[in-house]
């Protein structure tokens, strides 16, 4: 015969005195957790050659798992400028290495884009870029919105029309043959070119897209069509 008692049979003041017991156990175990690494713990990146015998027939499994390593050098988590005293060449290094794991993966140029390249830290944003671009260029179809998004910053955050120019311009060189490019990805250059007053470079590719018949939509033709008329405009101004 079984000799254990039912739970409702025992008193409260015993479950009471086990729950609490559970309770500190846990709360021992979170606050003896080693802390968050330091940015500046970084260390290089496994060679690529190594990290696929590590992986175990599992690229993209050890792929997602580096990058929740990666993300922990976060200068303890906290919000004040994290990731601004990373070592740039050695992140580059650990991105470059995790991406060729999964290469279908689009995470580590996500985190890349929108959280690396925006610290408020110009050299450190520059390189972040660069790694974009670079990434970009091995896979273009797939890779155009992260170009995209580094002409932006270059644009906005940085105040470098010209190199903002070098990504749009790569965009309509290389990805748009791509059947997932959309039209806005691949006019880039042309309005980067008219914010730079380049407006004879800007209007030649203008016009010589209008002509083309690639733009179907007519409300964007007609858009286009006004920016052209603009250009045009502003050329007749300057050449008074």
């Amino acid at each position: 015969m079984r000799s254990e008692r039912p739970v409702g049979q025992v008193p409260m003041w015993v479950v009471a005195l086990l729950a609490g017991s559970l309770a500190m156990q846990v709360l021992l175990r979170v606050e003896s957790r080693p802390a968050a690494p330091s940015a500046e713990d970084l260390p290089a990146a496994p060679r690529p050659a190594l990290l696929r015998v590590a992986a175990l027939g599992e690229p993209a499994a050890l792929a997602r798992l580096g990058m929740l390593y990666l993300q922990a050098f976060d200068y303890h988590g906290g919000n004040s400028l994290p990731y601004s005293k990373l070592d740039y060449i050695r992140l580059i290094g650990w991105l470059s290495a995790l991406q060729g794991l999964d290469e279908k993966s689009e995470y580590p140029l996500f985190i890349a884009s929108r959280v690396y390249a925006e610290v408020p830290d110009p050299v450190r944003q520059r390189q972040m870029l660069e790694f974009i671009y670079a990434s970009f260029l091995v896979d273009p179809g797939r890779r155009w919105k992260w170009a995209a998004h580094a002409a932006l910053l270059a644009k906005h955050r940085l105040k470098d029309l010209p190199l903002a120019l070098k990504y749009a311009r790569a965009i309509d060189r290389f990805a748009a043959s791509a059947p997932n490019v959309p039209m806005w990805a691949r006019q880039m250059e042309i309005f980067i070119l008219e914010d730079m007053n380049e407006l004879d470079a800007a209007r030649i590719l203008l016009g010589g897209l209008l002509e083309s018949g690639q733009i179907g939509d007519p409300g964007e033709r007609l858009f286009l069509q006004n920016r052209l008329q603009e250009m045009e405009n502003r050329m007749k101004k300057l050449a008074r």
